[in-house]
């Protein structure tokens, strides 16, 4: 018998709707889990009584929502959300050690979203340091002794870990994709702006993305189709196999050889299945754009830091100092010039897409597999050009190497996330 932990999204969602289970079976069988195994892999915040508190909140969708055939798609999904999201009822301490009542603010869009769609809070998941390098206590569920990526660590961890079928991440160089393939769990980061940010402890104004983690990708599109601006439900499907386009160069050679490897074996696999693949110079200038992308996040992480800063500088942990002082550091004219350069990166990917019939960019999630030690969270260089090109990916599960996930990320066209999904479908 399959437990319900281990369902996927849609399946939970199905069984709810049939009433094959109630909220109160799903809640009771994840807070077991969480009891049993999240000492060690810690991937939601402490909290006192949390399957009472949660049973109130049951009890609260009932009233709300007296009649069976009248309930949100949603009614009875428990979430996880990042700990830079306010939550009414939650204290958001964003991984740090500042005062939490200077980072209070109003309930963040997406989680009101979910809620008005009927989902349940777990909880709050951790992440490191203001979204940035300093790693909370997360393990990876696949092997405690490796990171499970970040900034989004807790949310991912707690997916694959089947605490809960659905958690919110963000993403401004790699916080989803990253950890979706160390831990082994689809990441859906959206078109830039799609999904709002308001209610979020923001990094950089001109990179953040709201997303998600899910079990499948089915789960996923009824997710962003909740969360994402204007989703268009009248898409036509798409009656054969995409096209997809590896960017060969610089920025594929960023990986280590052994994802590589792995990638190339999942091609030939795909190309085995009928699918065309094509292998398109691309992301030449990938240090020009690293680093643009990089000045940008300084820039405008310090200036979301600088009063907070200025006034509990000492408890800041040394990496986010660092990227304070470097931030503090960037000229007006080169903070312009590298938010003027998201767009012309995404008009290069668009063009070259269009001049070789191509779909969907297809290239590893991650650099490694997860890295052993919890000191770092990985390196996320294979999701930097598409964040900053703010064009959508999905990460998705497609091998073990070394017994630790793989993921392989694709990429579609700007503002075309319903696509991307029509896509992936014939992929997955």
């Amino acid at each position: 018998m399959k437990f319900i932990s281990e369902c996927s999204l849609s399946e939970i969602i199905s069984q709810l709707q049939n009433q094959e289970i109630t909220p109160e079976y799903l809640i009771d069988e994840l807070c077991d889990k969480l009891d049993r195994w999240d000492s060690k892999i810690k991937s939601f915040l402490p909290e006192t009584n949390r399957r009472g508190r949660l049973q109130q909140d049951i009890n609260k969708l009932y009233h709300k929502f007296p009649d069976p055939q009248n309930r949100p798609i949603l009614f009875g999904i428990p979430i996880g959300v990042k700990d830079i999201f306010h939550v009414d009822g939650f204290e958001t301490k964003a991984g740090s050690n500042l005062p939490s009542q200077i980072l209070q603010g109003k309930e963040s869009v997406a989680v009101i979203k979910l809620k008005q769609a009927g989902a349940l809070i777990m909880g709050k998941t951790v992440t490191t340091e203001f979204a940035y390098f300093h790693p909370g206590a997360t393990c990876n569920p696949h092997n405690f002794d490796h990171t499970p990526g970040g900034s989004s660590s807790g949310s991912a961890a707690a997916v694959a870990a089947g605490f809960c079928p659905l958690a919110l991440g963000t993403q401004t160089i790699g916080s989803i994709s990253r950890p979706a393939s160390f831990c082994g769990a689809i990441g859906f980061k959206p078109s830039f702006g799609r999904i709002s940010t308001d209610g979020v402890i923001p990094f950089s104004k001109s990179a953040d993305h709201i997303g998600f983690f899910t079990q499948d990708l089915k789960g996923s599109e009824i997710i962003a189709s909740i969360l994402c601006e204007n989703w268009k439900i009248d898409i036509p499907e798409i009656n054969r196999k995409p096209v997809l386009g590896i960017p060969e160069g610089k920025y594929l050679q960023q990986a280590s050889p052994e994802i590589l490897s792995t990638f190339w074996k999942t091609v030939d696999n795909l190309k085995q299945k009928g699918y065309t693949i094509k292998s398109i110079p691309a992301l030449d200038k990938i240090n020009e754009v690293n680093d643009k992308h990089k000045l940008m996040n300084a820039a405008e992480f310090a200036e979301v830091h600088k009063k907070w800063f200025n006034e509990y500088g000492d408890k800041y942990h040394q990496v986010s100092i660092n990227l304070i002082e470097k931030g503090r550091s960037v000229s007006i004219k080169v903070l312009n010039n590298a938010i003027n350069g998201r767009i012309q990166l995404r008009e290069e990917l668009e063009q070259l897409q269009k001049e070789n019939g191509i779909d969907l960019w297809i290239s590893p999630s991650s650099v490694t597999t997860a890295p052993y030690g919890l000191n770092s969270t990985g390196d996320p260089a294979m999701n930097l050009p598409w964040t900053y090109a703010g064009v959508p990916t999905i990460s998705i599960p497609f091998e073990l190497s070394d017994k630790l996930p793989f993921g392989t990320q694709f990429a579609g066209n700007f503002n075309e996330d319903e696509t991307l999904f029509k896509l992936i479908k014939k992929i997955e």
